[in-house]
């Protein structure tokens, strides 16, 4: 039984100790298996651009087309000039928030069907592959073995939460409500009663400390298993091995230039103190080699 779990993770230490949590967390009542992902870099590729910045990006471009002076706006002429220095001397955050405002006044339907349609037909600058296809399929035979053990898969990520939620049933098998991401507001409308997207967050990024205590505001129980990729994903990390029983930190290393990217992931709203991949080898959290641990990166 144990040669057939997680097909696409090599035999070694990783996986004994992923197989071990697994078995370990058979005496933890139901109620307490719980699961927290983080989705850009450790369930899907988030290389060299993140997939929600390329589905504002091709919004853009059409909105560009449509009305030229779009493209006077500082933010938006980074964007399209595709010039990361041009972008990174304004700020991701703020043009994420510009970007962000070009959905301003979408119901929560449209906005989910424009990204379900940008979502059916994205591809992946690099990679040569739709973007729906660049999931990890070892994450994804871990999705499945949780699940079969009566585990609550819940995706926790610094992305927005509704463009997460617009694919996660789908790519992961998650459902919508159990999606804790960075919030827009909506604005409430009368006769006939509807709901608008506005520009404004509610809270912070869901980054660092955030995503700890927006795991409790949002779903109301702690992980036992934690998996991230950067150091936006620290905190929930260290949450979950601080529990009570069997609890897994799971580390995501980016060190296949080969099949993928080798990198560093960081956070994006706050600098680090110390590389995400020295903190996990410290901490002694189980740090996934891609490159050595993963026999398949895609389908």
């Amino acid at each position: 039984m144990t040669e057939q779990l997680l097909p696409s993770w090599r035999p070694g230490a990783t996986r004994d100790a992923v197989v071990a949590f697994l078995d370990a967390a058979e005496s933890v009542p139901v109620a307490d298996r719980v699961a927290c992902f983080d989705n850009d870099g450790t369930l899907w590729c988030e290389r060299p651009t993140y997939v929600q910045f390329d589905f504002f990006v091709d919004a853009l471009r059409a909105r560009a087309a449509a009305d030229q002076s779009v493209s006077e706006r500082a933010e938006f002429a980074a964007v399209l000039s595709g010039d990361p220095q041009a972008i990174g001397d304004i700020g991701l955050e703020r043009v994420a928030m510009a970007l962000t405002g070009l959905f301003e006044g979408l119901t929560p339907q449209e906005f989910t069907a424009q990204t379900r349609e940008f979502m059916a037909r994205g591809e992946h600058p690099t990679l040569g592959r739709p973007h729906r296809t660049c999931t990890y399929v070892p994450m994804l035979e871990l999705i499945a073995e949780l699940r079969r053990r009566d585990f609550a898969v819940t995706l926790v990520t610094g992305g927005g939460t509704e463009f997460v939620r617009a694919v996660s049933q789908d790519l992961y098998g998650v459902p919508p409500e159990a999606v804790v991401g960075t919030l827009i507001e909506y604005d409430y409308v009368a006769d006939p009663p509807r709901l608008h997207r506005s520009t404004r967050l509610v809270g912070a990024a869901n980054e660092g400390a955030a995503k700890v205590s927006n795991i409790q505001t949002q779903l109301g129980r702690r992980p036992i298993l934690a998996v991230g990729n950067s150091g936006g994903d620290r905190e929930m990390l260290e949450w979950a091995a601080a529990g009570e029983g069997p609890t897994l930190a799971l580390l995501v290393d980016h060190d296949d230039a080969e099949r993928e990217f080798s990198y560093v992931s960081t956070a994006q709203t706050f600098t680090e103190p110390e590389p995400i991949t020295d903190v996990g080898a410290r901490l002694g959290w189980t740090v996934i080699s891609m490159a050595r641990d993963w026999e398949t990166v895609f389908a």
